[in-house]
Parts: C-alpha cells; structure tokens; sequence
C-alpha cells in the first residue's frame, strides 16, 4: 500500500481499516482456507504503539486489542474512514452513552436502573470490559451473590480486564468482593490481576487485607511484606504491619 494512503489523517492514528484474513470453512474434506476482507478499529496510543481490535456486528470495536506495527499497517491495512465516520464512531459514542447513564444511576444508588442500562450496554458489546465491572459491582452492592458470581466467572477470563487502563476497576471490584465476605473469590481475582498486570504495592495490600478477613494471618504478613518492599513508604501496609504485631488490638486500615 502507497504511504499516501495516510496523507490527511489525524494523529495519533484512531479508525477503521480493513485487511485480508486467511479463514478456514467447511468440515473434513470440504474444508480450505480462504481470503475475506475484515473491518478492524485501531487506534495509537499515547507511547505511538498501534492496537487493533475486531468490530462486532454491532459496529463497535470488541474482544482482545492486539498490537500492529507500522510496517503491518502500512502494507497490509487499508483505510476507511466513511466506515469510521458513519457507522463506527456513532456506535462508539451511543454505547458510552449508554455506559455513562448506567454509572451515573449506580452513583445515585438508583441500581436496578443501572443494571438495566448495563445490560443495555452488554447486548451491544458483550464483551465490554467497563460494562461489565459496572454490572457486577452492581449485584455486590445489591449484595447479590448469586448473579455477582456470574459476572465474576466472566470477568476472569477477560484478559481486558486487568490492563492498567481499568486498574481503578478491578481494585474496586477486588474490595467489593473481600466486603461481601467473598474471600475466595477476592483471592482469586487478585491472583489473576497480578498474573496479568504485574506486582503492583496496591494490589500486594489488597490481597494481604484480603487473607487477613479470610482467617490467615500468615497470608496476610506475606504480602503486607510484598506490598511494602515494594514501597516502604506505603501508609496503609505499614498500618497493616502494626496491627497485625499487635496481635489485631488495632483496627486494622482500608482497602487502597
């Protein structure tokens, strides 16, 4: 593809492309591989690294972002910005939208009216990373536990989850679940944001608050010690230390 292509577009980089995909049809001896033409949303971050991500039927871009070198894009991505202008960027911004609406009603308390825009927002992107926090931070604090489980096995396995961008997210999840004496469930949702994030002192706290409510003060002080080699200055796991030396006569400190 001719580098003028991309003479006129705006920087950083952010719309819809297409390329060609080798896809398998057919079963047994019917099957081959064949060439098809897809629409894929990208968009340049703040680093100028280059994401792309499938869009759905709904026009809006969904599933796992993968990255995309320059070289990819310019060779084997085509632009189209009448795609981008007509039918992506308005399904974009009627899903937040409707995203907006539903976390405004949970900030009022007005939670059946958030989950019913949640859930709106869900059947457009089923997949959508911020939807489906809301949904679930929804049931913890309905104090579901039932319907907060479900949406906590789909959370799980959404690796979008855990990316640094929705960190606010997930902590908040983690100490919505660790409240609704959800330990294991806490635990385990930690466990899986620092396989996929990283070691963060935050997080190190949050899941040795998480053993201490849980009954294992061992847990605990392993990683209060985590949390503050990662930061000695940090107040709260500092706070923890105390109280978990003073045999618990202390309150012991929040969540971060």
């Amino acid at each position: 593809m001719a580098s003028s292509a991309f003479e006129g577009m705006e920087y950083p980089i952010k719309g819809v492309f297409s390329t060609d995909r080798e896809m398998k049809i057919g079963f047994g001896a019917t099957k081959r591989t064949v060439t098809q033409s897809v629409l894929v949303f990208v968009e340049q971050d703040a680093e100028g690294c280059l994401w792309g991500q499938g869009i759905n039927a709904n026009d809006v871009p969904s599933g796992d972002r993968y990255v995309i070198t320059p070289d990819q894009l310019l060779n084997s991505y085509l632009p189209d910005p009448a795609i981008y202008h007509l039918r992506v960027l308005p399904a974009i911004r009627g899903l937040n939208k409707t995203i907006s609406r539903a976390e405004r009603h949970r900030m009022h308390g007005e939670l059946y009216s958030a989950e019913y825009e949640f859930n709106n927002a869900l059947r457009i992107d089923e997949v959508n990373v911020r939807a489906t926090f809301g949904l679930g931070l929804v049931y913890l604090d309905r104090q579901d536990a039932e319907k907060a489980q479900f949406v906590f096995e789909r959370l799980i396995h959404l690796d979008a989850a855990f990316e640094s961008l929705h960190k606010h997210m997930f902590n908040e999840f983690g100490i919505k679940l660790r409240k609704n004496a959800l330990y294991a469930e806490a635990l385990r949702f930690y466990g899986r944001a620092l396989q996929l994030a990283g070691e963060d002192d935050h997080l190190m706290y949050n899941i040795a608050r998480s053993f201490l409510e849980s009954g294992d003060n061992d847990g605990a002080r392993k990683y209060m010690s985590k949390a503050l080699e990662l930061n000695p200055d940090l107040r709260e796991a500092r706070m923890l230390k105390k109280y978990l030396e003073q045999g618990g006569e202390l309150a012991p400190p929040e969540s971060l």
